[in-house]
C-alpha cells in the first residue's frame, strides 16, 4: 500500500537546528522519495518498509536531543506528484 507522509520534527530545546538537519539527512539517506519545503518534510513509499525506516530514524533522533515531538501526517495514496492549484 502506497502512502505519503508529512513530517515535522521540533526539538524542544535552545538549540532546535542541527537535530533537525541530522534527521532530514537521515531521510535523504534513504531510498524513498523526499520533498522538502519550510516547514515540513514529505517521505512517499509503501507502508510497511516505509514506517520500519521512519521508527528506527525517530529512535535514533530522539536519542540524540533531551526532548521533542514529531508530527505525522499519514495520507493513503502516492500525492508525490500533486500539483497546487495556482
Amino acid at each position: 500500500m502506497k502512502v505519503s507522509i508529512e513530517i515535522t520534527l521540533t526539538p524542544l530545546q535552545d538549540q532546535y537546528e542541527e537535530p533537525i538537519k541530522n534527521f532530514i539527512r537521515l531521510l535523504r539517506d534513504s531510498p524513498y522519495l523526499i520533498k522538502e519545503n519550510p516547514l515540513s518534510t514529505q517521505i512517499y513509499g509503501e507502508l510497511t518498509p516505509l514506517m520500519e525506516f521512519l521508527t528506527q530514524s525517530i529512535h535514533s533522533t530522539f536519542d540524540s536531543i533531551a526532548a521533542g515531538m514529531i508530527h505525522l501526517k499519514i495520507v493513503k495514496s502516492d500525492r508525490s506528484t500533486y500539483q497546487p492549484f495556482d
